[in-house]
């Protein structure tokens, strides 16, 4: 194997004309890349070649770790090149591509992830593939030059067997993305069944479900603040308690600057892997503020304000746009930028203050990972006061001193790479977070930032028929949108409603759910396909309907058309949603830690649903009375303020029950229905609260 040259040394290939920093990443390499396209596609049938699909993301660690390795060593790329037609995707910029493929690797190995290597005929039908590939044999791995090698063999010397195997999985992968119609009811029994079925999976110790490495699965968490809520269930709100404690307290969570990397290594929340993903501090805002609505635990305020203070200190664009990974590794090393050593906790704290952090951070001179130091809390402060015999206010006052000093000493680091393109769904999930945090939190900042990520959305991932765009960079936005796009963005402009009573941003919901419905709906058996009818053809059309990392597409039109038919009474929309969750009920009977955000959906229908309407008076007073109201977890309650009095024409257009709502002497007034029958308006901050006692 050769040495690979600096960058700057080597000439670009066709990735340097591309704005995903993924891909970007790769524009030197010596391997001839193509983006996923038609010039790619066609030029494997002209020549008869497989094709080496090679899929990763920016923020992945072990994605630069085999660019290092094999992508970057001539020998490798000459033997790629003159073999094979070479294809590089970023999983974010096509996670249709993604979606297929990994299904493939799935059936093919029974497991999956990033980087993902796949060789595929030239019609794009997978015949082998895997994950990360070692540049040489190493611990039971075949070598990736010794892979490519076989492969070239294969496809020269036992083509009917490539093209046997290659149909079968096609077949399999058609079989693993149909989701079919389950008659059966859509009742309670699904939901307290989830709740056993995840009580059963969950790690009594240090929170969490299953060993390391270990997932916040915020959508399960928000299930069982449901069920909670729902049942009473004590042990749905204590599963949800430890694993929010030990995650805010473990290396998972960034102590000095809020957010929280993408999972945890080892069983305790110790050890990240480092990147931030915006979906995960999206979900997990959204999680510690229902916790702190359901508990009142200043802790999950503190956490849910950190995290989404961290999207909007470096995540944020100047366009409004929210940006959509940092990366795991600095200068090249995994987590350079984020742990300490104790030498260095000394020079800038001094030695007093430094031995206390140490104390209450699990600082020591040998380190707890790979001789450095992650912060983390082992005990809570309060608790750490005690052993230290200091008073808790004393000490978080000194503490919150120290890390201050620590974020400034951390800023002159060389930070991690940020993936700068904005994600049409993950910034609809950071809109609903934002929406939700400025109502509980009072802090108009966050109203602010959702406010401006949703004029982004609707100008920047526009296009010129009105559809959503999936992604945009550098004033291009060249992929459409997915279903994922269209309800998370729906769900986004409607809690933005909830919050600022602007009709337009129930309007725009609106219009993009009728989208929704006619260009993903599958018509004959329920539920949405994942892409477009119109979209470019892939070897199959499949249905997403398993969470991952984020809520599967369909639960989460589910989820959005749900709350948007309770709010504007289209019972269309509502149909849709119950339709939607019909189709992936199988997966909701059979595999519910995997349906978490479906659940959630299931939840708000099986629910009878809140309308609550607050009407005019006092700017203040108005104001007061929707945060009042968001202190309380009530996730069947729809709300739909306006400060005009009364309502405008549009509102009541889009919002049916607003009709004849109107400010009591020129106070601010609350209307509370629940099936349709309504009680008595109320005035003020004194009437809200009698109304919520009620409800």
């Amino acid at each position: 194997m050769t040495t690979p040259k600096p960058h700057a040394d080597l000439p670009t290939n066709r990735l340097a004309q591309e704005t995903s920093p993924y891909l970007l990443q790769h524009a030197h390499n010596p391997v001839d890349w193509y983006p996923w396209g038609t010039e790619a596609l066609e030029r494997a049938k002209v020549e008869d070649r497989p094709i080496f699909l090679s899929v990763g993301y920016s923020a992945c660690h072990w994605c630069h770790v085999m660019e290092r390795e094999s992508f970057e060593d001539s020998e490798i790329a000459d033997y790629l090149n003159a073999n094979f037609v070479n294809i590089k995707v970023d999983r974010e910029e096509r996670p249709d591509v993604d979606q297929i493929y990994m299904n493939a690797v799935q059936a093919m190995t029974g497991h999956g992830g990033w980087p993902m290597s796949v060789f595929l005929t030239p019609e794009g039908k997978p015949f082998y593939g895997g994950t990360y590939f070692p540049p040489a044999d190493r611990q039971g791995m075949p070598g990736f030059p010794r892979i490519v090698r076989a492969v070239a063999d294969a496809w020269k010397n036992r083509r009917d067997e490539i093209a046997q195997g290659a149909a079968e999985m096609v077949a399999q992968i058609e079989t693993l993305g149909r989701i079919q119609n389950d008659p059966n009811p859509l009742d309670v029994g699904l939901l307290d069944q989830a709740a056993v079925r995840l009580g059963r999976s969950f790690e009594p110790r240090h929170g969490g479900f299953g060993d390391a490495p270990k997932f916040p699965h915020p959508m399960d968490l928000r299930f069982l603040l449901r069920q909670h809520t729902r049942t009473g269930s004590g042990e749905a709100l204590a599963m949800v308690r430890l694993t929010l404690d030990k995650m805010a307290r473990g290396g998972i969570y960034d102590h000095l600057g809020g957010g929280f990397a993408r999972y945890s290594t080892d069983a305790r929340w110790l050890v990240p892997h480092f990147e931030k993903m915006l979906y995960d501090n999206a979900l997990l805002s959204s999680t510690y503020l229902e916790a702190y609505q359901i508990t009142g635990d200043p802790t999950y305020a503190r956490v849910a304000r950190e995290t989404m203070d961290y999207v909007l200190g470096r995540m944020t664009g100047d366009e409004g746009q929210v940006y959509s990974t940092e990366d795991a590794d600095s200068e090249g090393v995994e987590g350079k930028y984020y742990v300490w050593s104790l030498a260095e906790i000394e020079s800038l704290l001094g030695a007093e203050q430094a031995k206390t952090f140490a104390a209450v951070y699990d600082v020591s001179a040998t380190g707890n990972w790979e001789h450095a130091n992650i912060l983390n809390l082992p005990q809570p402060i309060k608790e750490a006061a005690t052993a230290l015999g200091r008073k808790a206010d004393d000490l978080e006052a000194e503490l919150a001193q120290s890390r201050a000093k620590l974020l400034q000493a951390r800023a002159s680091r060389i930070p991690p790479g940020k993936d700068t393109k904005a994600i049409a769904a993950w910034n609809g999930m950071m809109i609903a977070a934002w929406s939700v945090g400025w109502r509980v939190l009072d802090d108009s900042r966050y109203g602010d930032a959702a406010t401006a990520a949703a004029h982004f959305l609707l100008s920047k991932l526009s296009a010129g028929d009105g559809r959503l765009l999936h992604v945009y960079k550098d004033g291009r936005a060249p992929v459409p949108g997915f279903l994922d796009d269209y309800a998370c963005v729906i769900d986004g402009l409607t809690r933005l409603y909830e919050a600022s009573g602007d009709p337009h941003w129930l309007r725009e919901a609106r219009r993009l759910a009728v989208r929704m419905i006619v260009d993903f709906r599958d018509p004959a058996d329920n539920g949405f396909f994942y892409v477009a009818s119109d979209h470019e053809r892939l070897i199959v059309r499949t249905k997403d309907a398993i969470d991952n990392a984020t809520p599967s597409g369909n639960a989460m039109a589910a989820t959005a058309l749900a709350r948007l038919g309770a709010l504007t009474f289209d019972t269309s929309f509502t149909e849709a949603a119950q339709g939607a969750l019909q189709s992936a009920r199988a997966v909701i009977d059979r595999y519910p830690t995997a349906a978490g955000q479906s659940l959630i959906a299931l939840d708000f229908l099986l629910t009878e649903t809140r309308e609550i309407a607050v009407i005019g008076g006092d700017p203040a007073e108005w104001n007061a009375v929707l945060n009042r109201i968001a202190q309380e977890f009530t996730p069947s309650a729809v709300v739909a303020p306006s400060a005009q009095t009364p309502p405008s024409e549009e509102a009541v257009a889009l919002v049916p029950w607003l009709e004849h709502r109107g400010s009591i002497g020129g106070r601010a007034t609350t209307y509370v229905c629940r099936g349709r029958t309504c009680e008595a308006p109320v005035k003020g901050l004194e009437g809200v609260e009698t109304a919520l006692a009620r409800l």
